[in-house]
């Protein structure tokens, strides 16, 4: 077995959801799912299938992000695993719960806008996700003037009251 790290590549300001799944009916499913959660969003959608043809399965409502996530999937090479670029403006956190709820969904390993390394392990059989690299180390513990700055920040862009 060979251990690898695979970078996810996208912009700064885009957002992304990396998980495993089950069947290829997920890509339906997961499409249905984001365009049902939020009126007008902008996505692409690609799928690892494990089995059969062994395709990269894609859907999405924007071309350049459903290429994008094309890419990073045939990169991860995973199988069952998907990943979803959402669009500049777009945050994992208004359709988390969605994609979790959709019946094929098994694990979700990230919804980040960070900067992104898979590690990924590789046998003769084929590749597997086993965990992320999802940003940064922490530098410290928050003092209160931290915790200050967050409660503000999150209020100012309208998570909390």
């Amino acid at each position: 077995m060979e251990l690898k790290l695979v970078p996810i590549e996208k912009a700064d300001d885009l957002n992304f959801i990396l998980g495993q799944t089950h069947f290829i009916k997920t890509v339906e499913d997961i499409h249905e799912s984001l365009v049902q959660a939020v009126s007008g969003i902008k996505f692409g959608l690609a799928f690892c299938e494990a089995s059969g043809p062994t395709l990269v399965r894609t859907s999405g409502t924007n071309a350049e992000l459903t290429e994008l996530a094309s890419k990073n999937a045939l990169a991860l090479g995973a199988g069952h695993s998907f990943i979803i670029m959402l669009g500049a403006g777009y945050f994992p956190l208004s359709v988390l719960n969605t994609i979790k709820m959709v019946p094929e969904v098994c694990h979700i390993f990230c919804a980040t806008a960070n900067p992104t390394q898979v590690v990924i392990a590789e046998s003769e059989h084929g590749c597997g996700i086993l965990g992320v690299i999802d940003g940064y180390s922490p530098k410290g513990i928050e003092t209160e003037a931290d915790v200050a700055h967050r409660k503000e920040f999150l209020r100012t862009i309208g998570y909390k009251l």
